[in-house]
């Protein structure tokens, strides 16, 4: 089996989608949404099974994917808007990472061509940033509409009138086609499926509009309201949103076929380091929740909001149709990604762990426990338990995910001597890496407008 390490410089194409979780996928076990072409992605390459974001809202995750660091370092704590302050576009608006070691800067100072198409979110969007080269976004990181959407094109905002989704995956094949002899870092980010707002509504439309018309779509549960639901309580159970949501989710599908299809007409498949993932999950009705972990209050932490899917594929490197058991957040992927790709970079500050080894085919040891964070709130997930503390006064929560992985009986109140090993594990990980300028629980400051 052949190592990108020391064997070349392979591309980098990296898909992520917006508030996705790895329910919504069949290679993940759904037979009801439509999504061939990322399950081809799956078959020919590595499955990570559980895979998790550090924060489930999106600029924050967005940030640790490109940093391998965790909110209460990088400072992004929640996502930012244009009035907190404004990091989008503007006088005061500046990259909120700038300061860090990144993906997209390390391969452009290695020589890599970097192309951005879609979201950003992480500030000064007008601008491009981190040694990207090729630069087509969105002025804000919130999706109002897909048709008649805000982009912007070499430095201007204009309205784009066809479907969003599909202007990406343009401007993907776009930058593909002109740089098939350079090493490239392209990274797609879509802004479906999305599924927040008032336009979820509304009828979604794309070509799959009338395929979902009138499918029961049981994937969502009809569950009772949960009373922590602060958002989006117009659109849980809503059968309008839910077969719109599914259709945004074949849509960005779609997209990732034509990428797909775009890297095997130009004979870049073999060359390309393929990644898909999204920034974070969202409960399509589960718990009686619709959202992210912003869209309750207290902040929740349930499964379907931070278990997100995770796929690489690199032919004749990556053992095809093989699944990575581990659990992993996303502060490990680019220590995983800079042990595979030999890519030198100094990430003493990072917690991450390299998965390299398992892309690699080999066998290694990997502890299953990861940690989460997101303002007031702070979650354990250990191979048994999952323990969510909110500080200063709670409400605290704790699961036993292997007698309870719907996460319905809480045992915060009988389960003392767990509690107690969990905290002080959890209090040793903020301990060591959390920067006291960033961190929430001892007074920090946040790049980032509060929710709590």
């Amino acid at each position: 089996m052949s190592e990108p390490a020391g064997s070349g410089r392979p591309n980098v194409l990296m898909v992520m989608t917006d508030n996705q979780g790895a329910w919504t996928l069949g290679c993940y076990g759904n037979e009801e949404i439509r999504t061939p072409h990322i399950d081809r992605l799956s078959a020919g390459g590595m499955r990570f099974s559980n895979a998790y974001c550090v924060n489930s809202v999106c600029s924050p995750s967005r940030a640790t994917w490109m940093t391998g660091l965790i909110p209460s370092q990088h400072g992004v704590h929640c996502y930012l808007g244009g009035e907190k302050p404004d990091a989008q576009m503007g006088a005061d608006a500046y990259c909120t990472i700038e300061e860090f070691e990144t993906l997209p800067a390390a391969l452009h100072r290695k020589g890599y061509a970097c192309g951005l198409s879609g979201k950003w979110h992480l500030g000064d969007s007008l601008n491009s940033q981190l040694g990207f080269d090729y630069w087509f976004t969105k002025p804000r990181g919130h999706t109002s509409e897909f048709y008649d959407s805000e982009m912007i094109w070499e430095g201007d905002v204009y309205t784009e009138s066809s479907y969003v989704t599909d202007a990406i995956t343009s401007h993907a094949v776009d930058f593909l086609e002109n740089h098939r002899s350079d090493p490239f870092f392209l990274l797609v980010a879509y802004n479906g499926p999305y599924g927040l707002g008032q336009s979820m509504t509304e009828l979604h439309v794309n070509r799959h509009t009338d395929f979902y018309a009138d499918r029961a779509l049981t994937c969502f549960p009809r569950e009772e309201v949960h009373p922590w639901l602060y958002k989006n309580r117009q659109i849980i159970n809503n059968e309008t949103s839910i077969r719109g949501y599914a259709a945004a989710v074949s849509g960005v599908d779609d997209g990732v076929g034509t990428v797909l299809d775009t890297l095997d007409k130009l004979g870049l498949a073999d060359d390309t380091l393929v990644i898909f993932t999204s920034d974070q999950g969202l409960c399509g009705g589960h718990h009686g929740m619709w959202g992210m972990g912003d869209h309750s209050r207290p902040l929740h932490t349930f499964e379907e909001a931070i278990h997100i899917p995770l796929l690489f594929r690199y032919p004749g490197a990556i053992p095809e149709g093989s699944v990575f058991d581990g659990r992993t957040c996303n502060y490990d992927f680019l220590a995983s990604v800079n042990d595979y790709l030999g890519l030198d970079l100094e990430l003493r500050k990072s917690p991450g762990r390299s998965y390299a080894e398992g892309l690699m085919g080999r066998e290694s040891t990997w502890d299953g426990t990861i940690f989460h964070e997101f303002e007031n709130t702070r979650m354990i997930r250990t191979p048994r338990w999952k323990y969510t503390r909110r500080h200063p006064e709670g409400p605290d929560e704790l699961y036993d995910m292997k007698r309870d992985p719907q996460e319905r009986e809480n045992r915060v109140e009988v389960e003392a001597g767990e509690i107690e090993g969990l905290r002080s594990r959890m209090d040793a990980f903020f301990d060591r890496y959390a920067d006291p300028e960033y961190d929430l629980w001892q007074g920090g400051r946040s790049k980032a407008g509060r929710l709590t």
